[in-house]
């Protein structure tokens, strides 16, 4: 058996092994034995799923009941209405945190579905439990849909077994095998506090439909205070801001204030994030805690168990690959240890650079989404998109709306993998070879090729500055306020002699000009709001056109002012059959005529009202512009994102009579020519 064989062998329980020591006292490791907690995962899942189905039943069977009793339709197959943005989010987004958390540990869990422990289809068996688990979460949400008392109390009671049984289990079991002893207790945090949520909140639901203040009215929705207050604020005046009035550029102080703002996102009242961007952000931060997670439990101590192993054996080692650091055995083995803490150091400050990189990129998404709907909103549709769209639901657009929150935590999860493997690499690069040899003096290495090469650098760098002052001081002259070319004949004179270093230049920013863009797209590699290519090809980046048909569903189902206009059509509506009502009851079958005519003309006129706002809102609605009769004959040319262009209609008036016209000349001609 050679040396490095030896060395090799059980090299992390043989720290203290050296040559004068043959039979080395074996350290024993940690070994961390399977543990099965108390509250049986298996038998736990068997009682957990038939308690979801008995209460899925109790749901539908009220479902059913209070359908019948007032009429209105109950979804309890659609629990959440993710295009309602006056609705408590707090539900949806535990439930979804809750889901992403179990889902994201199926590749790591020795078993992803808990009824089997088949490990020779376990590939069959996670594609199994990607379905499993959203149809055991989902009368978590289901509990939330009839808002009544029933409801409220069975998910209290699901919440809370969910809960209780979780804790139970990672206090019987605290430290698994996979990956690091604690993975699977710390990994479970984020669904802990979820589950801890919805524990809580519904019990507060149930305690406020008790006392009256929740409300369970069918149009919630609509007739939320929100969408008023928005169209308000939207039209009320404002006062112009001195910035705006003011000619001075901002100053140095001032443009970075504001740099810094663009990244903070501040609560406005006016303005609520759709359910669905909610539930992407809350997941997106847990996809970062999850990803942080596995990088430091899965690198750092095998790191660190490593460079305790290190002995003077390491010089026979090194020695072998012609690397001699030290011809003391001990100074081998400190000098060893300080690069191994070092590469830790370079790991641990590349996974902390990326979290921070996505943590401040999460918050500019969120500014500039509040940007663009507010932008789509108010009908700006080319400053959002830079170019010309319909805002209309399609196939595409519907398909990335489903998926958007799912692939926004891919991009997170895919995007931090990478940004952590190339900032420790440049962080390896920069230490190793700039840093460690500048302090110690030694393998300067970088040093002696760029000192090797000073004359090619200082031409460049010599070129460079002659074009700049030459060209600020020979070939540019003001007169009179402007500014032209002068001394033309030097300065194409001088264009020809540097064309050959130019070139040379232009390798130089050819490659820096890769670096800054493969270092953009990589920091930006978990944003779906902006493109990582140029705007006129953007249409091929699949990530921002995700974002770009999500906008569209988002503002043409849910635009505020919409459900401003349609909830106050509903309000006049219920407030006439409120007055005809008190009316009848007041008046009774005795009352005069002459009584009787005042407030009926009255309600005639509201009525009437109602009837010209709502034939307005069919007219210019765009989704009824194919089923109208008189417009089943209009081209493509007559719409404009998807509403009537008048302008187009004028002129087919025209034609048509034209066309009239000429059909009255033609009849008269024939009639003419018969007589």
């Amino acid at each position: 058996m050679s040396a490095t064989e030896d060395i090799a062998k059980d090299y992390y329980d043989y720290p203290d092994w050296n040559m004068e020591n043959p039979a080395p006292t074996k350290v024993p490791a940690e070994v961390i034995p399977p543990c099965d907690p108390t509250a049986d995962d298996r038998l736990y899942h068997i009682c957990i799923s038939a308690i979801s189905l008995v209460v899925m039943l109790i749901l539908a069977f009220l479902a059913r009941r209070m359908k019948l009793a007032d009429g209105q339709k109950r979804g309890l197959l659609s629990p959440v209405n993710f295009l309602d943005h006056t609705q408590h989010k707090g539900l949806a987004v535990a439930v979804f945190g809750v889901l992403f958390c179990k889902l994201f540990g199926l590749v790591i869990a020795p078993n992803p579905l808990p009824f089997t422990t088949d490990q020779a289809n376990k590939q069959y068996w996670i594609i199994v439990s990607l379905f499993y688990y959203p149809v055991l979460y989902f009368p978590l949400l289901a509990c939330g849909t009839l808002r009544n008392a029933v409801g409220y109390v069975l998910g209290s009671l699901l919440s809370w077994t969910h809960f209780g049984v979780l804790v139970w289990q990672k206090a019987d079991c605290p430290k698994t095998p996979e990956i690091y002893k604690y993975y699977s207790l710390l990994a479970s945090l984020p669904q802990v506090c979820c589950l801890a949520f919805l524990s809580f909140q519904y019990p507060l639901l149930l305690f406020k439909g008790l006392k009256g203040t929740e409300k369970t009215t069918a149009g919630e929705d609509l007739s939320s205070s929100y969408y008023n207050d928005y169209v308000k604020n939207i039209l009320k005046k404002k006062k112009p801001s001195k910035t705006s009035t003011s000619t001075e550029k901002p100053t140095l102080v001032e443009r970075i204030t504001d740099a810094v703002k663009s990244y903070i996102y501040i609560p406005e009242e006016v303005f609520r994030f759709p359910l669905k961007l909610a539930i992407s952000g809350v997941v997106s931060f847990t996809a970062l805690y999850q990803m942080a997670l596995v990088f430091v439990a899965s690198v750092v101590p095998t790191l660190q168990i490593v460079r305790q192993g290190v002995n003077e054996d390491i010089a026979f080692l090194l020695a072998g690959f012609n690397i001699i650091l030290s011809e003391d055995r001990a100074e081998v083995v400190r000098i060893v240890v300080y690069y191994m803490w070092c590469v830790e150091v370079c790991y641990l400050s590349a996974m902390t650079l990326s979290c921070s990189v996505n943590l401040v990129m999460l918050m500019r998404s969120m500014v500039l989404h509040r940007s663009n709907l507010k932008g789509l909103y108010r009908g700006d549709i080319y400053n959002v998109y830079n170019c010309q769209r319909s805002i209309r639901p399609s196939r595409p657009a519907l398909v990335c709306w489903m998926g958007f929150t799912s692939f926004q935590a891919a991009h997170i999860c895919l995007g931090m993998l990478i940004q952590t493997i190339v900032f420790f690499l440049c962080l390896l690069i920069a230490v190793f070879l700039i840093i460690i040899p500048i302090f110690h003096g030694q393998n300067l290495m970088l040093f002696k090729v760029l000192g090797n090469m000073w004359p090619f650098w200082l031409m460049l760098f010599s070129v460079v500055v002659v074009q700049h002052v030459t060209t600020r001081f020979c070939f540019i002259k003001k007169s009179a306020g402007t500014r032209d070319l002068h001394n033309r004949g030097s300065l194409f004179l001088l264009t020809y002699l540097l064309f050959p270093v130019n070139v040379l230049i232009g390798v130089v920013l050819g490659v820096w000009r890769l670096v800054i863009t493969a270092l953009f797209n990589i920091v930006h590699l978990g944003r779906m709001d902006i493109s990582l290519l140029n705007r006129n090809v953007e249409a091929f980046d699949p990530a921002y056109r995700c974002y770009a048909h999500y906008l569209k569903i988002e503002v043409s189902q849910s635009h505020p002012v919409m459900k401003a206009f349609c909830g106050m059509m509903l309000q006049c509506a219920r407030q006439d059959g409120a007055e005809k009502k008190a009316r009848d009851a007041e008046e009774g079958i005795q009352l005069v005529n002459q009584e009787k005519k005042p407030q009926h003309k009255v309600s005639i006129s509201k009525r009437a009202r109602g009837h010209w706002q709502l034939l307005y809102t069919l007219v210019n609605n765009p989704s009824l512009v194919g089923s109208r009769k008189h417009f089943q004959r209009q081209s493509n040319e007559s719409f404009f994102n998807g509403t009537l262009n008048w302008a187009a209609k004028e002129g087919m008036k025209k034609e048509a009579g034209n066309k009239e016209a000429g059909n009255m000349e033609a009849g008269k001609e024939t009639e003419a020519v018969t007589n």
